[in-house]
């Protein structure tokens, strides 16, 4: 019982260390001086905080991780995904994100304690799976494939393709619970896949109820907001003009990755953009086998492995407002794409 006990103390202790140890790193060694900011001029208005378009990034990450979790799946069996260059990933951009943050002003408390929380969240999540997964996962993955792989599968595309444009803790964790169990199991794999993954979601079933409390109590993120442009083309669908003076057109558009795809519109199209969301810098993501290539008034923060697609890197690019037009028409032009803009 004492050796039991003490394996568990350590076990604990080196966990607390993995969780905590990054958060120390980040908070001490990623720092940033504070530079001036030039006041915004057509959007004044309850500006959003300029860094939290490097302070966003973080959420994505997650996004992007499941991304390439289910991509992995459609060749392969769980035990393929790189669980340790995910959580890597996740905290290395992290600290080149929050130096830049910094020069735009302080992130927040609340911004960084929810930061830290889905960064605790998510190395957990991909420890615990990746425990399982390549031992006891690995072994069962070796009998035939069954239906509840498929469901499984089915299961990773959609959820990837749904944190798109909602939070997680909105997702439909029961309905595919009940898929998993309806589908007949095939052999032992079948079981293992009820098992492993009823238990899975089934405690994110939990966990989602409770950030979605604390979410509630927080209030929702606002699903559009106001840029401000010039040369804007008349034919962008779901960008809503609200007033145009000195040239400069003021109009709402919503967020997400929509806003993504509309950008890119607007600058093949000829129009460039002067303030988004009342600020003049933006963060954009980038995919390709190599760096891309930049005008000198961007910046590249971070390289990190695109998990779940071989060959691929995710270049985080620092961009002024003002030449995000011109950037865009750049990259478009090599062999790599343009990821998201981090709208804030």
């Amino acid at each position: 019982m004492r050796r039991l006990l003490k394996w568990t103390g350590l076990s604990l202790l080196l966990l607390i260390m993995i969780i905590t140890g990054p958060i120390l790193y980040v908070e001490t060694m990623c720092r940033g001086d504070a530079l001036t900011q030039e006041q915004a001029v057509y959007i004044a208005e309850n500006p959003r905080p300029e860094a939290r378009t490097y302070m966003v990034y973080p959420e994505w990450h997650i996004v992007y991780a499941y991304e390439g979790y289910a991509e992995a799946l459609r060749d392969g069996h769980p035990h393929t995904f790189p669980y340790i260059t995910a959580i890597s990933g996740f905290w290395s951009s992290l600290c080149g994100l929050t130096e830049k943050a910094d020069e735009l002003g302080e992130a927040g408390f609340n911004s960084k304690a929810t930061i830290y929380t889905i960064g605790a969240s998510f190395t957990l999540e991909m420890l615990f799976k990746a425990a399982y997964e390549e031992t006891i996962g690995r072994i069962f993955s070796l009998g035939a494939p069954s239906p509840q792989d498929q469901v499984e599968a089915d299961m990773a595309d959609d959820y990837a393709t749904f944190l798109q444009q909602v939070p997680w803790y909105k997702y439909d964790f029961p309905a595919w619970s009940e898929k998993l169990w309806a589908a007949n199991p095939v052999g032992i794999r079948g079981w293992e896949r009820r098992i492993a993954l009823g238990l899975e979601w089934g405690a994110k079933t939990q966990y989602a109820k409770v950030i979605a409390q604390a979410a509630a109590g927080l209030g929702a993120d606002e699903l559009t907001m106001q840029i401000a442009m010039k040369d804007l083309p008349s034919d962008i669908d779901q960008v809503t003009i609200q007033s145009t003076q000195d040239g400069v057109t003021i109009a709402q558009v919503p967020r997400y990755r929509i806003f993504t795809t509309i950008a890119q519109q607007i600058a093949q199209n000829g129009g460039t953009f002067v303030e988004i969301a009342g600020n003049d810098d933006i963060l954009i993501s980038y995919l390709g086998a190599t760096p891309p290539e930049l005008p000198d008034t961007t910046q590249l923060i971070s390289t990190t492995t695109r998990v779940g697609f071989a060959g691929q890197n995710r270049y985080l690019i620092a961009v002024k407002v003002a030449d995000l037009s011109a950037t865009l028409q750049l990259l478009a032009g090599q062999r790599g794409g343009l990821e998201h803009i981090y709208d804030y």
